[in-house]
């Protein structure tokens, strides 16, 4: 366990130095939230009139193509903490990004049904829907071993989101996307962050027993992918 937490420390310290001083990655972080912040914000301000809405108030890969995670595995006495440390220093960049838009949203008057409690739901359903993301993102890293496997990671997600009720409650949905969005894991997680923030709580036994499940599947998923790159040399 020690030499897992000393992998862990130096693999969590390279990426958080590379992301908080290397703007390419730091920048669009954080202006991409914001964008969508602000891209959405007048549009949707305008939602609450339909009729019906009552709703209140990348770097794994290129280790591997510069030759570090060769180097790194040699020197790591327990390559676990290689997962641990992308996992720690994950959790660093969320808090970040989410620091910061959480700000801007104060200070545009955002308006917040919940209480503390709720605000704590919220963030923690986030951190651990994060945890699942990065968790899934190293398992692909793992086994593909390139930069090119981005694609692999995002589409995926980007696939669950389309078809989930981001922007409008389930019961607002018709036709084919209601039957999908119904089936879909992302919408328990989506119904919770909306009922935490109008501060009436629904689906968060189900949203966070989804997320511990993600969690877990996809810490397994992770491990069998540094079990291939070690096979693979």
């Amino acid at each position: 366990m020690t030499d897992a937490i000393s992998v862990a420390r130096g693999v969590s310290w390279r990426v958080l130095h590379t992301f908080f001083t290397n703007k390419a990655f730091l920048l669009p972080s954080v202006a991409f939230p914001l964008f969508f912040f602000t891209a959405f914000v007048g549009g949707l301000s305008r939602i609450t009139q339909v009729p019906g809405f009552d709703f209140p108030a990348g770097y794994t890969a290129r280790d591997f193509e510069s030759g570090f995670m060769r180097r790194l595995m040699l020197a790591a006495p327990n390559r676990s903490g290689i997962l641990l440390g992308y996992v720690f220093s994950a959790l660093i960049r969320w808090a970040t990004v989410a620091a910061v838009v959480t700000i801007v949203a104060l200070l545009a008057q955002m308006k917040i049904g919940g209480n503390g409690v709720d605000l704590f739901g919220l963030y923690a359903l986030a951190l651990l829907l994060n945890l699942a993301g990065t968790l899934w993102a190293t398992g692909v890293a793992m086994r593909l071993r390139t930069q090119q496997a981005a694609p692999v990671m995002q589409m995926p997600v980007f696939l669950l989101l389309f078809f989930a009720p981001v922007y409008v409650p389930l019961n607002l949905l018709q036709g084919w996307i209601h039957g999908v969005a119904s089936v879909n894991p992302i919408t328990a997680l989506l119904e919770a962050g909306r009922g935490f923030i109008s501060g009436s709580p629904e689906l968060a036994l189900a949203a966070f027993a989804i997320g511990v499940g993600l969690i877990v599947g996809f810490g397994a998923w992770a491990v069998r992918g540094l079990r291939r790159a070690e096979a693979a040399g």
